[in-house]
């Protein structure tokens, strides 16, 4: 008897806080679904009811935005425009999902061979990096990642640590005399001291779930996550504070993997294409392209050679170094529009 007692009160409780929102009396139209930078963002509020609004905001990015401003100092992605109605003492919040391409085409650049030097073909490649004229990578792989510092004219490995068998190393990159290393799939990134290669702490991600690609400005961390999402963390916290996602005037580029920051952009190295793409990390836009698809055709051909992957900006040479996953030469390029 207690317990059909106790099942009907259940029942009544759970009836009675039942929490679906009933259907909004209003809906937004926009002029399109697909917006390119510098577009009227055309905006109208239905009202097939006739209520009586009081006042409706607009909101894009939590930003307040009016119904005919232009698309100029936003992000581009997916986003969510919402509108907060005000009506016959009642509030109400609907939305409608928009997406916002670059509004130009990404320039193409070729690239002119200015070294070639040895590469250790067993490394499979995850990041590069310079700092202070040395060359520092991570390679990736369960039970063989490593850090590594490189003395890159002759190929030798000049220090080297080896992750546990349970992490695979991706990118990495180097502030204030302090290494700071991905994993792909554990969550976690780990802090090195630049000298003697000493773990000096971790950190976990937030809501990228994988590790990638890793980069710095000098006063922000850039990560990716094998996405079209190219992270912003705080260089202190490691926190992720918010993300860009990377378009052209096509649409998203997707598998965005191993970057570096040179001069104010953020290059990145697409997984399975063999080139590379010029952000702007303000706001996503794709600036340029560069093909590299040749160089794999340069290194020795053996069952595990991968893709390329690996891109280190030389500040004092203005030239770039590229390689590739168990690739046995290392690139020193400099790029030129096509």
């Amino acid at each position: 008897m207690y317990k059909i007692f106790l099942l009907i009160l259940i029942s009544l409780f759970f009836g009675s806080c039942d929490t679906s929102k009933e259907p909004s009396s209003f809906s937004i139209s926009t002029e399109k679904n697909n917006f390119k930078l510098g577009d009227t963002l055309k905006i109208e509020l239905n009202n097939p009811e006739k209520l009586n609004i009081a006042s409706v905001q607009y909101q894009l990015d939590n930003e307040d935005i009016m119904p005919n401003d232009l698309l100029r100092d936003v992000k581009l992605g997916k986003k969510t425009l919402i509108a907060i109605i005000s009506y016959e003492s009642k509030v109400d919040t609907i939305s409608k999902a928009i997406t916002v391409f670059n509004n130009k085409t990404p320039h193409i650049y070729t690239f002119e061979i200015v070294n070639t030097y040895p590469h250790d073909i067993n490394a499979y490649t995850q990041g590069m990096e310079f700092y202070k004229g040395d060359l520092y990578e991570s390679t990736g792989q369960y039970k063989s990642s490593t850090l590594r510092k490189v003395n890159y004219a002759k190929g030798e490995v000049v220090k080297k640590l080896k992750l546990k068998d349970n992490f695979f190393g991706e990118g990495l990159t180097i502030l204030n005399d302090k290494i700071y290393q991905l994993t792909w799939k554990s969550g976690q990134g780990f802090i090195y001291d630049i000298t003697n290669f000493e773990k000096s702490g971790s950190f976990k991600y937030g809501k990228s779930k994988e590790g990638w690609g890793f980069c710095n400005d000098g006063t922000h961390f850039y990560k990716s996550d094998g996405t079209e999402h190219i992270w912003t963390l705080n260089k202190n916290s490691l926190v992720e504070e918010s993300f860009i996602q990377v378009y052209t005037d096509k649409g998203k580029i997707p598998s965005l993997n191993e970057l570096e920051y040179v001069k104010g952009k953020i290059y990145a190295n697409i997984y399975q294409r063999n080139g590379v793409v010029i952000i702007n990390p303000k706001n996503g836009a794709v600036e340029g392209v560069i093909d590299f698809k040749s160089l794999k055709e340069k290194v020795t051909q053996h069952p595990e050679l991968d893709v390329l992957n690996g891109i280190a900006y030389h500040p004092q040479r203005e030239t770039l170094f590229v390689t590739g996953k168990n690739w046995d030469q290392l690139f020193e390029v400099r790029i030129k529009k096509k």
